[in-house]
């Protein structure tokens, strides 16, 4: 892979940098291993609940922003605080997919589970090598995707609330999983260059890519594998 095959000086200090990078990756993506396991275990453990959860759906979404952008980030550089605050929030993203894991295998669509698991872990997996591998600087790619998030949370509310469209659903779906397809590339990218202090953040970041194109994929096969 390119990030073990850059052209560095025979130095004690390049040596150094090339053992801390990989070090840090590596510890990344244990983290993001250990928090979808977190998730797994909030929806495993609150499946029997679904309806509740239905009924309480805002307010634990709202008690995973509480934790995303305030949890995490006064935990930020507090040891252990910090793992804390990022398996509580993995472990609430897990209870929210709940509602809609029960639904398909309540229409008999259990099997898409696994199905958009698997396809979000290979995309996954082939979009972080090729942003490890390639030789483009994608870090001009910030801006424009955070502005294409906002497009596109404001895009579903409106037809959320108002429009209740299931061709725009669709539409908006699929340009979640494009999207967030993007997200990964920068933000793996981000992580190979030193970007983040910290493994517990970049661990968070590729979570989120993970989850919302896990997500889209779970949504947009539970349309299409819907006979009615």
């Amino acid at each position: 892979m390119a990030l073990y095959d850059r052209d560095y000086t025979q130095t004690n200090t390049g040596y150094v940098q090339e053992a801390a990078t990989v070090s840090f990756m590596k510890q990344t993506y244990q983290l993001l291993a250990a928090s979808m396991l977190a998730a797994a275990a909030g929806a495993y453990v609150t499946m029997p609940y679904a309806e509740t959860i239905m009924q309480y759906k805002w307010i634990i979404f709202g008690a995973e922003l509480l934790v995303l952008f305030f949890g995490l980030s006064m935990s930020r550089g507090k040891p252990g605080l910090n793992l804390a605050m990022l398996f509580i929030f993995t472990f609430l993203t897990g209870v929210s997919l709940v509602p809609l894991l029960a639904s398909l295998i309540g229409m008999g669509n259990g099997a898409v589970i696994g199905n958009a698991f698997l396809m979000t872990a290979v995309l996954f997996g082939a979009l972080s090598l090729f942003a490890i591998n390639s030789k483009s600087d994608y870090s001009s790619w910030g801006k424009p995707l955070f502005i294409t998030l906002i497009v596109v949370i404001i895009a579903s509310l409106v037809n959320y609330f108002l429009l209740h469209s299931p061709m725009m659903h669709i539409i908006i779906t699929a340009g979640i999983l494009l999207l967030f397809s993007f997200f990964t590339i920068y933000d793996t990218q981000n992580i190979a260059n030193g970007a983040y202090d910290s493994p517990v953040d970049a661990a968070v970041s590729l979570y989120l890519d993970f989850l919302n194109m896990f997500t889209a994929l779970l949504q947009l096969l539970g349309i299409f594998g819907n006979d009615d």
